[in-house]
């Protein structure tokens, strides 16, 4: 299905990413990516390990600039942004990051309420009523504010990173392998509150993930991509973009491979790189 099929005609697109490359000296991360995505819509983007999925969600906000082309945010060109700017649009935007990165030293609640005392004006009163209704919206009970991380198990830090994502309202929120090193049941809770939050909130969603079940489960889309040293001379780095329904029948071997966990060719594709 094209790009341009996906989007609901009753949303604009809020990121555009145009003919992006990105290289690092001589290596080429990303090659020619184009996307768009509407508002409200959630995108889990897949891909083997180093084929720039997370340069990808750093280029977004701004964290990497292209070597070449374009980031768009509800229209406005990130790269033509200055610093003061780039940090006021990243107040919109949202992150749940891999390992929670929340603050050792500080408890829970203090960890939740660092944007608010960062880039808002509000009450001591206001923070933990602000604090305390996203953490519930999390699952986690009003106790848990004065708990410091290491007292927490993984599955509750991850909770504890997703209030902290949603306490500024974000219309973007990214998340970075959200279900890693988690157990079944655990995974499955942090899927639930990615769906409950887009649900509960006008939220557009990128999910960078391995994990299958989280894609199946959470994606309104799917885009895939492969690591430049796999692709053909020109051939777009982007191998798949569509519903789960159409990634489940594509065609395409690489795709099947990797969402069956198929490593046989793969396994033979590694052993001739190093032979050469």
């Amino acid at each position: 299905m094209m790009i341009e099929e996906l989007l609901d005609e009753q949303h604009e697109a809020i990121v555009e990413v145009e003919t992006l490359c990105v290289s690092f000296g001589v290596q080429e991360v990303l090659r020619e990516i184009n996307l768009k995505i509407p508002a409200g819509q959630t995108v889990a983007l897949l891909g083997e390990s180093g084929c720039g999925k997370t340069v990808l969600m750093k280029s977004i906000i701004g964290l990497v600039r292209p070597t070449s082309g374009h980031v768009r945010f509800d229209g406005e060109d990130i790269n033509e942004l200055n610093d003061r700017q780039l940090s006021h649009m990243r107040l919109r935007f949202g992150f749940v990051f891999q390992n929670a990165a929340l603050f050792d030293s500080m408890t829970v609640g203090q960890n939740v309420a660092f944007p608010l005392r960062q880039h808002g004006r509000f009450t001591d009163r206001q923070i933990r009523e602000m604090v305390l209704s996203r953490l519930s919206e999390v699952g986690l009970p009003d106790k848990v504010v004065f708990k410091k991380p290491a007292e927490l198990s993984g599955g509750m830090r991850k909770r504890v990173g997703l209030a902290r994502a949603l306490i500024m309202n974000p219309e973007l929120i990214m998340y970075d392998e959200p279900t890693t090193g988690l157990d079944p049941i655990m995974s499955d809770v942090i899927n639930e509150l990615i769906i409950r939050t887009r649900r509960r909130n006008p939220v557009t969603s990128i999910v960078v993930t391995h994990d299958m079940n989280t894609a199946r489960k959470v994606a309104d889309r799917v885009v895939m991509l492969l690591p430049t040293p796999r692709l053909e001379n020109d051939e777009p780095q982007i191998i798949f973009d569509g519903s789960v329904a159409e990634m489940d029948a594509c065609r395409d071997r690489r795709v099947q491979q990797f969402i069956n966990g198929e490593a046989g060719e793969r396994l033979m594709e590694l052993r001739a790189s190093q032979m050469l």
